[in-house]
Formats: C-alpha cells, structure tokens, sequence
C-alpha cells in the first residue's frame, strides 16, 4: 500500500449542500424555508405562549381577581399528623431541618405549620412556629410534646 492508494471510506466526505442557488439544485428560491414573513426568518418562527394572532390574548382579556401576595409572602412547610407518623420514628425531634431531610419541606420554606388531618401512631416531639388546636390535642394525647416557636421579629404595621 502507498501513500496515493490511501481512500476516504465510503460516505465521509458528503458535499455540502448550497442552498437557494437556482431552482435546478433542488433547494432554489425559499432554500426550503416555505413561505415569506415571520416563518422564514431564522430564529423567530416560534411564537410565544398563548399567542392569539396579534388579537389581545384571553389571559389579558380575563378579569383577574383575589390578592397574590408574592413579595412579601413567608414560604411555609404544612405537615399533617399521619405523614409526620409515617415518616419519624417514636419519640423523634422534628424541626424545620428535620423536615427537610426527609423530603417534607423545601430549602426555601421559612416557617413550619402543622396541620391536624389523619391520626398520630406514637408520640413525637415537634417544634413548629404553627400549630392548630385538633393537631395540639392528638399529639399530646399521643404522648407527644408541642414546642411552639414565637418569631422575634414584629409583624410591620
């Protein structure tokens, strides 16, 4: 074998295609792009969500309604009674980090609330900034102990 027997294998080398040069070459006139207008520019074909046409779009023709406090809303981890039973063993500490490790609550969530749905299996410390009446009388009853955290910041006026 010499240097000028050397071959590329067969379907390496694939001329590139050019295209929009003439209606012979198979990709003449549109270059495959169809139509004229927003389509067949590059990068802006893709129209946004809930886009109606240049119409005024129905999630702005809709009356909105209620209050959304987004800014200065505290994220808060709700628990219920039959989940914390199934997730802690007897006579566990739980806590916001508690929760946390197990899956119940995010990284973001500030405040713990437990909430009184389901029955209690053993008894359970919790330390919680809320919790309801119903969810306080099962837990003790069960044994258990409430250490209710009082936030030392005052609420605004």
């Amino acid at each position: 074998m010499r240097l000028h027997d050397l071959r590329a294998p067969e379907g390496a080398n694939v001329k590139r295609t050019r295209r929009g040069r003439g209606e012979s070459s198979g990709l003449g006139k549109t270059a495959g792009l169809g139509g004229k207008g927003q389509t067949a520019r590059t990068g802006k074909g893709k129209r946004g969500r809930g886009f109606e046409g240049g119409q005024v779009p129905m999630y702005r023709r809709m009356p909105k309604r209620g209050f959304k406090n987004k800014q200065f809303r505290t994220p808060t981890a709700e628990v219920n009674l039959d989940t914390l039973s199934k997730k802690f063993p007897k006579g566990a500490q739980i806590d916001l980090v508690a929760l946390q490790a197990v899956g119940l609550a995010r990284k973001i969530d500030v405040k713990v609330r437990v909430l009184g749905r389901g029955e209690m299996a053993h008894a359970l410390n919790i330390s919680a900034h809320h919790v309801t009446d119903g969810a306080k009388k099962k837990i003790e009853a069960a044994g258990g102990k409430v250490n209710v955290i009082v936030d030392p910041t005052p609420k605004a006026a």
